[in-house]
This record gives structure tokens, C-alpha cells and sequence, in this order.
């Protein structure tokens, strides 16, 4: 089930982030409780719920045009929850008239080919890691 998160919802937000075998952050730290509750708070944050908890979630930044985050929980890949996602957060950009979404990305992953098969075309350094791909009118 799809819904936006709230305040109460961090706490799990952090550990579906922290559960993905892909696009591991490096230093957890580095992304702030606060930086969740802007999220939450202004620019709202999809969430998927199935099996009593949030298994999915995705957040877009209409300050910067760019998707900030989309996971979803190992053993819940491949059910469309994550084109779920990605629609919530490009119609979140979209409505703050954004007309060319960005995100990054590590090559070669789930991510990569889910942005793709959605018609994202990678943009700039094509050797980086990690990638960056855009949308033109999300």
C-alpha cells in the first residue's frame, strides 16, 4: 500500500536505507535524522507498506530537481514497488515545475536498469561512479 510517510515514519525509513545490498552509503552518518524530516515534512516522502511495515520508500528534492532517495527492502525487489516509487517521486517534481529530474546512481544495479526501462538517459562522465541520469518532464 502507498501513502506518505510521516515524522514517526524515520526510524523506519533508516533501516530500509540501510538494508539494500546496492547502493551502500558509505557513511551513514552523513544523512541527518533532519535531513529525513525536511523530506517528510516539505517535499513528502512515498512509503510502501505490505506485511505490517515500510518496505519502500523514495523522496524527491523540488529544490534541487533531483530524486534524494528510492529503496526498497531485499526480497521485495521485482514486484513493481519500486516504478511505484519512482512515479511518486517524478510527479512530486513534476508538480514543483521541474522540467528536467536528475539522480545518481551506481552503475550496473537494480537501479540503474529500473531508471532506464523508465526511460532515464545517463548524462555527463560516462565512466563515474556513480552515474548521474535524467528526465526530461518527469
Amino acid at each position: 500500500m502507498l501513502r506518505k510517510a510521516v515524522v514517526d515514519d524515520i526510524a523506519a525509513l533508516k533501516l530500509v536505507r540501510s538494508s539494500v545490498v546496492e547502493n551502500i552509503l558509505g557513511d551513514p552518518s552523513k544523512v541527518t535524522d533532519a535531513e529525513y524530516e525536511w523530506f517528510v515534512k516539505n517535499s513528502g516522502v512515498a512509503v510502501w507498506e505490505e506485511q505490517g511495515g515500510i518496505v519502500g520508500f523514495s523522496a524527491a528534492d523540488p529544490r534541487q530537481g533531483n530524486i534524494w532517495a528510492l529503496f526498497v527492502t531485499p526480497g521485495f525487489e521485482g514486484k513493481g514497488i519500486g516504478s511505484r516509487l519512482l512515479a511518486e517521486a517524478c510527479f512530486c517534481l513534476q508538480s514543483a515545475g521541474v522540467e528536467r529530474a536528475w539522480l545518481t546512481t551506481d552503475p550496473r544495479t537494480r537501479a540503474e536498469r529500473l531508471y532506464r526501462a523508465a526511460g532515464w538517459e545517463q548524462v555527463g562522465d560516462a565512466s563515474a561512479d556513480p552515474i548521474r541520469v535524467a528526465l526530461t518532464s518527469p
